[in-house]
């Protein structure tokens, strides 16, 4: 994990400092996730609850706090990976109650995580958390050109045909699909072989695809293959940029390692 930094020799230059700048620099969370906490409530400025968005603060003199938890500038921004269940929401909090993310990771810790991206309720799979909202925001752009890898058991069985067609582009509503990168579950794989016991041995006649993609579109996996008539029956996402899930178990997380962070700052030139 980087090294914190001296602000000692800078303090002078931080006055005076909106807060959610303050605390997107403390790698509380990204500006805009900074002033959801501020508006919920959860901060406080010298004990006091500081939910005006255009409050400044003086990082040399005024006690800031998120749920009651000291922030202090230097403080190292927090990454960490999540083995997402079925069933449950990627969203920080539901109006219904209805399973979320932030039940499964350490958010009285880090109060300031949230998800990079985010996967279907119907979906498991490996889900990036970080409190680095500039990170987040690199991962996100097109032009990072990372690649999410899913693992699909759909209906039918998939001819070589469509797996070109999903190397060449599937046209959708919203326009045409990038190239991709698809081949066939191999189960002599070990490492495939282990990706299918997360979306389980196909039926007689169905089939297990496996599907690289560098866009976003939304449902974009599930449309593509329902585009070429195999409706997907389940679907695990294995790998997202530079990290791999691993032998992480479903429900569990874990922090990244140092190289894992490394990695990411060097595919976003951070």
């Amino acid at each position: 994990m980087p090294q914190p930094q001296d602000t000692s020799t800078k303090e002078a230059q931080l006055f005076p400092l909106r807060l959610q700048k303050f605390l997107a620099r403390a790698g509380v969370a990204s500006r805009r996730g900074s002033e959801d906490l501020m508006s919920a409530g959860r901060v406080t400025v010298n004990g006091e609850i500081a939910n005006e968005l255009g409050r400044k603060v003086d990082p040399s003199s005024d006690i800031v706090a998120v749920d009651g938890k000291v922030v202090h500038l230097g403080g190292q921004p927090v990454y960490l990976m999540l083995h997402k269940p079925k069933g449950v929401l990627t969203t920080m909090s539901d109006p219904f109650s209805r399973p979320t993310v932030a039940q499964l990771i350490p958010v009285q810790e880090h109060p300031g995580l949230f998800p990079v991206g985010r996967l279907d309720q119907d979906t498991t799979g490996l889900l990036l958390f970080t409190t680095d909202g500039d990170l987040a925001q690199e991962l996100l752009h097109p032009r990072c050109e990372k690649e999410k890898v899913y693992v699909a058991r759909v209906e039918g069985a998939v001819s070589g045909k469509d797996i070109k067609a999903l190397e060449h582009g599937i046209e959708l509503e919203d326009g045409r699909t990038a190239p991709a990168h698809a081949h066939f579950l191999q189960q002599s794989d070990a490492q495939e072989k282990r990706w299918l016991q997360q979306v389980g041995e196909p039926r007689e006649g169905d089939s297990v695809v496996v599907l690289g993609i560098h866009e976003g579109k939304k449902h974009q996996v599930k449309r593509m293959l329902a585009a070429l008539g195999h409706p997907v029956l389940a679907l695990f996402r294995p790998r997202f940029a530079t990290l791999d899930i691993g032998d992480l178990s479903e429900g569990s997380w874990r922090y990244l390692t140092e190289d894992e962070i490394a990695a990411l700052g060097k595919l976003t030139n951070k």
